[in-house]
């Protein structure tokens, strides 16, 4: 924006607003702060609020603009005393047909509302309430059930009173919809309210929003459990909401089951764990047989958070034959979803009973013909790790990842290279040596040039797991060795995985031993191969003493300045910079 648009007068803003071009109008609402700030707090309070408050019939995307700007505007009015000059025009924004309009204009709603003084919160903010949640138009009352949580905690006595009495009234309205929103924003009003009203009052409504004829409702009113318990205390929450999540657990609608799946945990650590190992665990896993796959997608994907829960043995009784059912599950996203969290249940379960019971299910799903689930489960291997040691992993679980190592789905080939670092670091040189070597130095010839790059990353932060003597000798040899491959794309490969290990290995390897090899990589006929040549050589200016740079550096750098590609000449002049101004002494 140019400097003198922020003062911007009024009459420009007004022509923009009224333009027939909604991009124009957009523009101008997007910047409605820096012209707050150019009008000054009078004369926003005094004009551009007003001018707003006349023009909202627009645009969606317009008016969603606006709803989001008035949400961050009390600073611009003259602060708090003046925020609610601003709850008129978003209360007929709360209004309007559109849903994402009327959700950011709650949304600012609440957001001024929070900002005001308690005693505006009565005098101007609870009014909307009122207003809004007794409209002609559902719209209306849809968007009152997001404010009474706002403005609750900071009403008297009797204005609570009220606002629980139209709370009720938005819970049995006769649209589906305004009951929707009365179920879907119930939990967040259960805890501002007091607790003997929560049971007394708040604990009905739910009751009949549980049992609603619109499943729609009904799974909204799953979120509300959470907040139930919290706000009721363990002992309540026990004997009130306990019937209500066995019921909820075999509704009828999967939508439903589906959100108990998702909130289950949560209720279980509100409600503690003896009441979870008796009450709640038959429903979970009742979801995680349930005959809709959604929901034993979402059971599936809960269940090593439960199990944290149980005790080992209860685990293996109830929790292990479904995990095993669902690792051979018909559905590839169930099984997906277990192989993201299977491996977590190791650290509850002990060494003993994974051996036992987990690392058959780990094998099953890493054969499995879905590449997701494979790599849901290398994804988690050092979980497994942690638990059952080293040897017993390599003797059951790194024969499935040399296979997968060879992959046909390019992903699961480059999270296996991706996740040999941290397997090194956990299975030691020796090893790395012997089984995770060679699948290292096959991915810098992969035919995936990310698989390559992710290679030489690997390199590099292997050399620097194991130090650079050990680098020297065990990695430094084979890189070499693959310069010298006849596709281009692979000789630049290697040049890349010499780079970063030159930042591992001593000044004497590099000098010696690599930077020989990059130097003749520097007469290939390839123009690509060259200029990565000159790439790396600016790096290495850095890197090695003068006087090496100035007998072998500087003179390639030279000739790579009268290469017939203008590429190669660019990169070349361009290390020869960093030799003039970078290199060490």
């Amino acid at each position: 924006m140019a400097a003198d648009d922020s003062l911007l007068p009024i009459a420009i803003l007004i022509d923009e607003l009224k333009s027939d071009e909604p991009l124009r109008r957009l523009n101008s609402i997007s910047r409605l702060g820096l012209i707050a700030q150019a009008l000054g707090e009078e004369r926003t309070r005094a004009e551009l609020i007003p001018f707003l408050s006349d023009n909202v019939d627009d645009e969606d995307e317009v008016l969603l603009a606006q709803a989001e700007q008035l949400g961050n505007f009390v600073p611009y009015v003259g602060g708090p005393q003046y925020a609610y000059l601003l709850l008129p025009l978003l209360e007929t924004l709360s209004t309007v047909e559109e849903t994402v309009v009327r959700d950011k204009a709650v949304e600012s709603l609440s957001k001024v509302g929070s900002n005001m003084p308690d005693s505006h919160t009565c005098e101007h903010f609870v009014p909307i309430i009122k207003r809004l949640g007794s409209g002609d138009w559902f719209t209306s009352r849809v968007s009152a059930c997001g404010l009474f949580a706002t403005a609750y905690p900071r009403c008297t006595p009797m204005l609570k009173a009220e606002l629980r009495q139209l709370y009720s009234q938005l819970c049995r309205d006769e649209t589906p919809m305004v009951r929707r929103a009365a179920a879907q924003k119930l939990g967040a009003f259960a805890k501002v309210v007091e607790r003997e009203y929560v049971s007394r009052e708040l604990m009905p409504l739910f009751t009949d929003l549980t049992q609603d004829d619109q499943d729609s409702v009904r799974l909204l009113a799953v979120e509300s459990c959470g907040a139930f318990a919290q706000a009721l205390g363990q002992a309540e929450a026990t004997t009130m909401l306990l019937p209500i999540i066995h019921k909820f657990a075999q509704d009828k609608s999967w939508r439903v089951r589906y959100n108990v799946a998702q909130q289950l945990v949560q209720l279980c650590e509100v409600l503690g764990p003896d009441v979870t190992r008796i009450e709640l665990t038959p429903n979970f896993v009742r979801l995680l047989r349930d005959s809709e796959a959604e929901v034993r997608v979402a059971a599936a994907g809960k269940v090593a958070a439960f199990s944290k829960l149980l005790t080992p043995q209860q685990i293996v009784t109830s929790v292990i034959p479904c995990v095993r059912e669902l690792s051979m599950d018909s559905s590839q996203y169930v099984r997906a979803a277990l192989a993201g969290v299977v491996m977590e249940m190791a650290p509850t379960l002990g060494k003993a009973l994974t051996i036992e019971h987990l690392v058959p299910i780990f094998l099953t799903l890493l054969k499995d013909v879905y590449p997701d689930v494979r790599l849901n489960v290398i994804s988690k291997l050092d979980q497994v790790n942690q638990v059952i040691g080293i040897d017993l992993l390599a003797q059951s679980l790194l024969p499935a990842i040399e296979e997968l190592a060879e992959d046909k789905h390019w992903r699961v080939r480059l999270a296996i290279v991706e996740h040999i670092p941290l397997l090194a670091s956990q299975l030691g040189a020796e090893f790395f040596q012997e089984k995770l070597g060679p699948q290292c130095m096959k991915s810098l010839e992969d035919q995936v040039a990310s698989i390559r790059e992710a290679g030489a990353r690997t390199l590099q932060k292997v050399a620097g797991e194991f130090g650079a003597e050990w680098a020297r000798d065990h990695l430094v040899p084979h890189v070499l060795g693959l310069i010298k491959n006849p596709h281009y794309l692979y000789r630049m490969t290697v040049l890349v995985a010499l780079s970063m290990l030159a930042t591992i290995v001593s000044q004497d390897v590099l000098c010696n031993l690599m930077l020989p090899v990059i130097t003749t990589a520097a007469k290939d006929k390839v123009p690509n191969v060259k200029f990565n040549v000159a790439k790396i050589m600016e790096k290495l200016a850095t890197l090695v003493p003068r006087p090496v740079l100035e007998s072998s550096i500087r003179p390639v750098l030279l000739e790579l300045c009268e290469d017939g590609d203008m590429d190669v000449r660019f990169y070349a002049r361009q290390a020869l910079y960093a030799c003039d101004h970078g290199a060490t002494a």
